[in-house]
């Protein structure tokens, strides 16, 4: 969650220095549930129809959904892979963002964009393009390592800004 939130602020303050309008989430290590969530799990259900809510009440809006994967029964697997929902502009989106992250970070272990499974709740149930950005394999110790590293970090966000401003949904 930490990393999420550090690749995400240096890709939001690179997009806005480009001049893209930009919206988070969150600014900060916390769920944005409804105050009367008393579970985890309704604390969880309460953030996502919240974070569905304010994606779908921006007008133009695009969400970048950042994130880390993990492949415990395949430690050797590396790499940052896209994935796009069902919108409009999103596959577009997802693949130019694709292409800047296997020339920056993916040498050796180029990706392709991927349709996310139905079964992301976010993704499904957005109104406007969305792309899941899986930004490494947290289950490959030389990857996790590099992804605590700030410049690497820096490095992940810049090729996600630029897959941005060379698509056409910016």
């Amino acid at each position: 969650s930490g990393l999420n939130l550090a690749i995400a602020r240096r890709v939001r303050d690179l997009l806005t220095f480009a001049g893209v309008p930009t919206t988070v989430t969150r600014e900060g290590d916390a769920a944005i549930y409804d105050p009367g969530s008393a579970t985890l799990r309704e604390k969880k259900v309460s953030d996502l129809h919240n974070r569905v809510a304010l994606v779908n009440e921006l007008p133009g809006a695009v969400l970048l959904s950042i994130h880390q994967n993990s492949l415990p029964s395949s430690p050797s697997t590396r790499g940052a892979q896209v994935f796009w929902n069902r919108q409009e502009g999103a596959e577009e989106l997802a693949s130019s963002i694709q292409e800047a992250l296997n020339g920056a970070v993916n040498a050796g272990h180029e990706k392709k964009a991927a349709q996310v499974p139905s079964s992301v709740y976010l993704m499904k149930e957005i109104t406007a393009p969305g792309v899941l950005v899986e930004c490494g394999f947290l289950s490959n110790a030389a990857e996790t390592e590099q992804l605590k590293d700030p410049a690497y970090q820096t490095k992940l966000a810049a090729a996600i800004a630029a897959g941005v401003l060379n698509s056409d949904k910016s």
